[in-house]
């Protein structure tokens, strides 16, 4: 039965061309405590950019507070919608709300307590970056930053849109 169902699934995927990885189904919470399955985000047929971070993370705070400068720009330009993933543990989970809005990010943010979907992901490393296309295929992924490294991420946006 396995066998049948593999060799199904292989003429599927087939059938359908060239097909990315999706997202993997994880269950988090938002900031506000409401529930939310990773392998349901969309953002209608726009893409979505999931950065990782944690509170203690100098390189992925830096990172988000300059998309933040032209975040508004961005979602003009090409609807992007970015969701902020925090793996700060149990302990920091209650630094992340106040962070978010002492900086005025306005991205949606997700916790990570247990590292549940960065290890579905095989995230070893944060920041780290993921870039979904409308389609929810993971069509892009980057890790670490360095300064200017988010014209990159528009840039890969842009190219979407085109598409």
């Amino acid at each position: 039965m396995k066998k049948l169902f593999f060799a199904l699934l292989v003429m599927l995927l087939g059938a359908a061309g060239t097909v990315s990885a999706q997202l993997p189904a994880v269950t988090l919470k938002d900031i506000n405590g409401n529930t939310v399955r990773t392998d349901t985000l969309s953002n209608g047929g726009k893409p979505i950019i999931i950065d990782f971070f944690a509170t203690w993370c100098k390189p992925c705070n830096r990172e988000l507070k300059a998309i933040n400068e032209v975040y508004q720009d961005w979602v003009e330009e090409t609807g992007v919608k970015l969701i902020a993933v925090s793996i700060d543990q149990a302990q920091n989970i209650n630094k992340v709300k106040p962070m978010v809005d002492e900086y005025g990010w306005e991205y949606d943010v997700l916790l990570d307590p247990n590292s549940e979907f960065k290890r579905a992901l095989g995230i070893q490393m944060i920041p780290y970056v993921i870039i979904v296309d409308g389609k929810g295929n993971i069509a892009y992924k980057h890790n670490g930053y360095t300064d200017g490294a988010e014209n990159e991420l528009i840039e890969k946006v842009r190219e979407l849109i085109k598409n």
